[in-house]
């Protein structure tokens, strides 16, 4: 039996679900229920406005085929799942490619200012593991545009009125409250384990608040800060998924970080290169003599590598990322044909990226926020001057494990609770730090569509949870809230004064680089497993070491230290289910590569890592999980639903090969780049 009203508890409180996250997926399921008439509070770590999703530079894909090549939401899905390597749920893929047009056209609606051509359509562009002309860009900065675009519709919503079932405004009480600078500790579970809502901490007072609400939705974004220098934001530790993955939920492949081959060099951060500057043309070589000291721009033609193209003729430079970054550390590390430095008359790990051949004004309509970036943070000039760029850790396939209903067409069944459910009913995860869309490598940009697509699938799917429940959170004894409160006031507290008597203790800052340059060196392109188990060995080390952490601040306000610790903490968590599924996967699949264990197995492999937190150190693989919503039982396995696109081994050394749609040739409409390629 459903709760009496939709919008009045029986306390006669306003409803409301909690949106943790207040980038593009946070904001687009904040814009479905908000269209459903659900009243929501949206919590940020930072101002919106700032959330990692405006970091995003290259584009957003859509299979609209305004170029005539033969593309089509079929495409898309199967070059997704061959990209993903066949490790992700097709059912899920497919609805996000068929709704992808519509997405774009929707965003362009809204005033995002895509590039447009000489005839005013939307303009498109390559990216990674297609050849079709399907993203679709603002420049080189559309994750920022697209934010901005959603901000001000989230923004209208927060002007509006609460109405009841009659249509009469609720005085005082908005459609979204928005806290920003609130930073997400726990869930809030009643005594059957169903979330009813979370507990923050206000990082300038300081306070710590519970949330109640009908459902928690998580859209927090990954975890990249656990590899100590990525080209994420430095808000990007995962502590949000880590601490409901230690309340119970599951944690679904995370051993797939994937490693984006064109990065900035830098001591302090990884300034990410977008794919977009290969999509436009651009080009990643070598000098064939690894002593050449000439300037790139003094090496001819004749004497250049282009390593990419000569491995990978059908796909080039626009490779899927996993196979570029790897391509890259073979030719640096075990090849040793880096960049020479002249001053030392080394090789360093570095390889150019060069678009000097493209015209200025081309250039500067295209890609001119990102070739900006560079020109600061390395001072060199980019429009004369190949680029010198390393891979670096830039996104996490895995995340929270979510669920999904399909309906009789192998899609979404849109509105059902279960779609982008976790394991905790009343608890959603969507965008980067759930699991479903990308198995085992992200094509290029397929995160912002995924984001927005998550979040349109999620909205719909609380809606209905909410809808159906018997009680609303609001109408549970306060003692519940009140007693997680309490939970995490004392957790707090105990950071604060944490071996503050010791004189031999330790800094969480510097642990963290200690783990950062673990992971780095030790559990991204490549995997060892007696490396692995070092890197285990080393967590479990800073596990203790952690319990001699003093927190380097005391501040009663904007106490970052303690912040820090915190997330810490949780990032330690996260770093063990990365290299523990690492260690435990013995194959090579997508972002995934183990020399020892070349090829991909999918007898033993093809299946969902699901990890579960039983304890401090200690990490649980299922095969099954269970859990309850809407009054019914679900059983779900770890085995991938490949039933749309049939498996078959990844090879992008000829034309066509990701799609089967493409019968292994070109599209008819030859392109420039495609017929170099």
């Amino acid at each position: 039996m459903a709760a009496k009203s939709t919008i009045y508890s029986e306390g006669g409180k306003v409803r409301r679900v909690v949106v943790v996250g207040g980038g593009l997926a946070g904001l687009m399921t904040v814009i479905k229920l908000c269209e459903a008439k659900v009243p929501v509070d949206l919590l940020s770590l930072v101002p919106v406005k700032r959330s990692h999703s405006v970091c995003a530079q290259g584009g957003i894909n859509a299979s609209v085929n305004t170029k005539g090549e033969g593309d089509s939401p079929q495409v898309h899905l199967e070059e997704t799942a061959y990209g993903g390597d066949f490790l992700a749920d097709q059912p899920p893929i497919k609805g996000m490619a068929e709704a992808a047009p519509g997405i774009v056209f929707m965003l362009d609606r809204m005033g995002v200012p895509f590039n447009r051509t000489p005839e005013g359509l939307l303009d498109f562009r390559r990216f990674g593991g297609t050849l079709f002309h399907r993203t679709a860009f603002a420049g080189a900065t559309t994750g920022q545009q697209l934010l901005y675009a959603l901000d001000e519709q989230v923004r209208r919503f927060e002007t509006m009125d609460v109405t009841d079932e009659h249509g009469v405004a609720i005085p005082g009480e908005k459609l979204v409250r928005k806290f920003e600078f609130w930073d997400f500790l726990s869930a809030v579970l009643d005594d059957s384990g169903t979330c009813v809502g979370c507990v923050a901490q206000d990082m300038k007072t300081m306070q710590i608040k519970s949330f109640p609400a009908d459902a928690v939705v998580l859209a927090t974004g990954g975890n990249g800060i656990i590899f100590g220098r990525a080209t994420l934001s430095v808000i990007c530790t995962g502590t949000a998924a880590a601490s409901v993955y230690q309340q119970g939920a599951c944690y679904a492949n995370g051993e797939f970080i994937q490693v984006h081959p064109t990065a900035i060099p830098g001591a302090d951060k990884l300034r990410l290169i977008s794919e977009s500057a290969r999509g436009e043309g651009g080009r990643v070589w070598v000098p064939k003599d690894k002593k050449d000291a000439r300037h790139p721009r003094e090496i001819p033609e004749k004497d250049r590598d282009y390593f990419l193209e000569r491995m990978y003729p059908g796909y080039g430079n626009l490779v899927p990322r996993d196979i570029a970054s790897r391509a890259i550390f073979k030719t640096c590390f075990h090849e040793g044909r880096g960049i020479l430095n002249s001053k030392t008359g080394k090789n360093e790990n570095e390889v150019y990226l060069d678009l000097t051949h493209k015209d200025e004004s081309f250039l500067r309509s295209k890609l001119a926020g990102i070739l900006e970036i560079y020109e600061k943070f390395a001072g060199t000039d980019p429009y004369k001057n190949p680029m010198k760029v390393f891979p670096a850790v830039h996104y996490s396939m895995g995340g929270l494990w979510v669920d999904y209903e399909k309906d009789a067409r192998g899609s979404l069944k849109t509105g059902s609770p279960r779609n982008h459910s976790t394991n905790i009913a009343g608890l959603y995860a969507v965008g980067e730090s759930d699991f479903a869309y990308h198995g085992a490598n992200r094509l290029g940009a397929n995160s912002l569509l995924s984001c927005i697509y998550g979040g349109m699938a999620t909205g719909p799917s609380v809606a209905t949870y909410r809808k159906n429940l018997e009680k609303s959170a609001l109408d549970l004894p306060r003692s519940i809230f009140e007693k997680a409160e309490k939970r995490e006031q004392e957790k707090y507290e105990g950071i604060l004064k944490m071996n503050q008597d010791k004189s031999n203790t330790e800094n969480p800052y510097r642990l963290h680089q200690e783990l950062g340059d673990t992971m780095l060196r030790d559990c991204t392109i490549e995997r060892d497993n007696k490396t692995l188990d070092k890197v285990l060995e080393k967590i479990t080390e800073l596990d203790e070491r952690a319990k001699n952490i003093k927190c380097p601040d005391d501040s009663p306000r904007t106490n970052q230290g303690a912040q820090f610790t915190r997330h810490f903490q949780n990032m330690l968590v996260l770093a063990r289910v990365v290299a523990q599924g690492a260690r435990n996967r013995d194959e090579s699949r997508g972002a995934h590569y183990k020399p020892a264990f070349e090829k991909r197995n999918d007898a033993d492999w093809m299946r969902t890592t699901l990890a579960m937190h039983k304890g401090v150190g200690k990490v649980e693989y299922v095969r099954q999980l269970s859990y309850t919503i809407g009054g019914k039982s679900i059983e779900r396995t770890d085995a991938v639903d490949v039933s749309l696109v049939a498996p078959r081994e990844r090879k992008y050394e000829q034309a066509g090969a990701a799609s089967a749609a493409a019968t292994g040739k070109l599209p008819d409409n030859k392109t420039q780049d495609a017929q170099k390629a």
